[in-house]
């Protein structure tokens, strides 16, 4: 569409599209569905900052308005958190750097070289390894990390990256097939390496997917209860969703201790997960789409 001003020709840009109509029922069934996350959160952290008369029948959802914050105070040295709480960050960032660097590495391999048989074979065998039941692995996973002296926190990290290395190198393949291969191109005719091309081109641009992976590893790896609790021979070396299961006779004595003790280990993975939430969708989106 043009128009003519003074005899000069001007070309006028596309019609901007109408707003998307209000969906009253897709709004109602996500209010619903953040209710269902919501309300259980709040009880939560209601009961951990209550004391006594105020935390009984019926007076779960009422609001704190004297908060106890002792109960915190009395639930980190019940369950002697600040041990528990370092090996339980200590095993989770192992966790998530080598989620992040592993599959990442391999997919990448694997995806610029799928026209060879050996990387197409790896990758397929890799995949099957996701239908293995986990209670299969139970036993012999017990009796390796003992027999290999990693009986210990070190251990449980090493298990939870070779446990999500074949998801994990799922999705970043699919990352990378969009990623433009003439960017590496370019920069191997600059001279660059191997690994100076994958350090300083493509994973800079896989920072979408990393962070995707990266938050689900965290939180998968923070909240594990079984693994932990099966590797590690060392009751003083234990994480704090098993040192909180092993004081659950003592904290069942206060309720609100108890609660405070939860919410103590349920704060990182939810701020965790705040932080990175707009980079899972991304990287989940950008995956997702050719």
């Amino acid at each position: 569409m043009t128009s003519v001003t003074a005899g000069t020709e001007i070309e006028e840009g596309p019609a901007l599209k109408p707003p998307r109509p209000y969906n009253l029922t897709t709004t109602t069934i996500l209010a619903i569905g953040s209710l269902v996350v919501l309300v259980p959160l709040y009880f939560i952290l209601s009961m951990s900052l209550k004391k006594g008369l105020n935390s009984d029948a019926g007076a779960g959802f009422a609001f704190p308005f004297n908060p106890a914050f002792e109960n915190y105070a009395q639930a980190w040295e019940m369950v002697n958190a600040p041990v528990a709480f370092t090996w339980s960050v200590v095993i989770s960032a192992i966790a998530v750097v080598g989620n992040i660097l592993i599959p990442s590495m391999f997919a990448w391999a694997v995806v610029r070289n799928w026209e060879h048989k050996l990387f197409r074979f790896s990758f397929i065998a890799l995949l099957a390894g996701m239908f293995i039941p986990f209670v299969v692995l139970v036993l012999p996973q017990i009796k390796l990390m003992a027999w290999l002296g990693l009986a210990n926190p070190w251990g449980v990290a090493i298990l939870h990256i070779m446990f999500g290395l074949a998801f994990n190198s799922l999705m970043f393949s699919a990352y990378i097939r969009n990623l433009p291969v003439e960017l590496e191109e370019s920069a191997a005719l600059d001279g660059a390496t191997t690994f100076q091309i994958f350090r300083k081109v493509v994973f800079p641009l896989l920072t979408p997917m990393a962070a995707t992976v990266g938050i689900f590893a965290f939180l998968g790896s923070w909240n594990d209860y079984m693994m932990p609790s099966l590797i590690i021979a060392d009751v003083t070396q234990q994480t704090l969703p098993v040192v909180q299961a092993s004081y659950r006779d003592a904290l069942t004595l206060d309720i609100n201790v108890a609660f405070a003790s939860y919410a103590l280990a349920m704060i990182p993975a939810i701020v965790g997960y705040l932080i990175g939430q707009r980079w899972i969708i991304a990287g989940v989106m950008r995956g997702a789409i050719k």
